[in-house]
């Protein structure tokens, strides 16, 4: 593992040391917060968005093929709410084509997809320590993981301002590090990491069951392989700002994640995307509702918000 700066670092110096840039494409969700497409940028190459599966949220890896192209060089897969994409169909995916698998785990610590931990189960993985995630730092920090040998000495570099030996720089690399503070901060939670995700587990069952029913309320789906650890715990909703409004005013915070999808989005605006391209991702963007997560939640909060969401008309 190598301790970066932040999740967005961890990405980019991930596709930085693989040799990704220029003149290169990247197979990303079209669902998912844009620091995912904003590492591929960095890096000087293309994102090219996937619709996600509407059940899931995650990248649909059906449609995943229909996007590779001679100059596609990897597929990123985020396992977004702290539930594992669907691993083996993107890998069998990626070796018909000669593509690497980079994990965004910045939502995914601990999660396991057939009884395997997500950061495991690709070519690198990319973490991030925001004090909101189930591992959070006091502030802003990242990490890399991989098995590949020459790329963990390259991210290692590459954040290191493409240096290996003080003052002599072999490569344009950055300056991204973990530091010792909250490396230390981050030690001691991770012993707390299972038991708190099992809280979540725990909240996200109950929401399962107490909600079942409820009228317009979609429920997130868990496929069969996947053990999340519910970072987010998202809803769908025809009426979705109504129903926020409605939580708002009787004490329940929620959040919405994400308003707008990364090609909608000012930044992107040079692809020429319009609303209609993504329709499934939009559809998305338009309908969730993150209802209140905490691995120190209580039962009685969680009822309470299960309360109101039954009451709304």
């Amino acid at each position: 593992m190598r301790g970066a700066g932040n999740g967005l670092d961890a990405l980019h110096l991930i596709l930085r040391a693989a040799g990704i840039g220029s003149g290169d494409e990247v197979i990303v969700p079209g669902n998912t917060y844009i620091a995912t497409w904003l590492a591929v940028s960095y890096a000087g190459a293309t994102p090219v968005p996937v619709e996600p599966d509407e059940r899931t949220y995650n990248i649909d890896s059906d449609k995943i093929e229909a996007a590779v192209t001679k100059r596609t060089r990897a597929i990123m897969a985020v396992h977004l709410c702290g539930q594992p994409a669907d691993m083996d169909a993107i890998n069998e995916v990626a070796s018909r084509h000669d593509l690497r698998v980079i994990e965004d785990c910045a939502q995914a610590h601990g999660a396991r997809y057939k009884g395997a931990r997500t950061g495991t189960l690709g070519f690198a993985a990319a973490f991030s320590f925001y004090p909101g995630k189930n591992l959070g730092a006091l502030g802003d920090g990242g990490a890399v993981t991989t098995n590949d040998d020459d790329l963990a000495r390259r991210v290692r570099i590459m954040g290191n301002y493409g240096s290996e030996v003080k003052y002599y720089n072999e490569a344009k690399g950055i300056n991204s590090r973990l530091d010792e503070f909250q490396a230390a901060f981050l030690r001691v939670k991770l012993a707390r990491l299972d038991e708190w995700n099992s809280h979540r587990q725990q909240i996200a069952k109950d929401y399962l069951q107490a909600l079942e029913g409820v009228a317009n309320l979609t429920l997130p789906h868990v496929p069969a392989w996947a053990d999340p650890v519910w970072h987010l715990f998202m809803v769908r909703h025809p009426q979705r700002d109504l129903l926020q409004k409605h939580l708002t005013g009787n004490g329940v915070g929620t959040i919405i994640h994400y308003p707008l999808p990364p090609h909608l989005q000012k930044a992107y605006a040079e692809f020429g995307y319009t609303r209609g391209a993504f329709p499934i991702s939009e559809k998305l963007a338009d309908e969730v509702l993150s209802l209140p997560m905490s691995a120190h939640q209580t039962a009685e909060e969680t009822d309470y918000v299960v309360e109101q969401l039954s009451s709304f008309r």
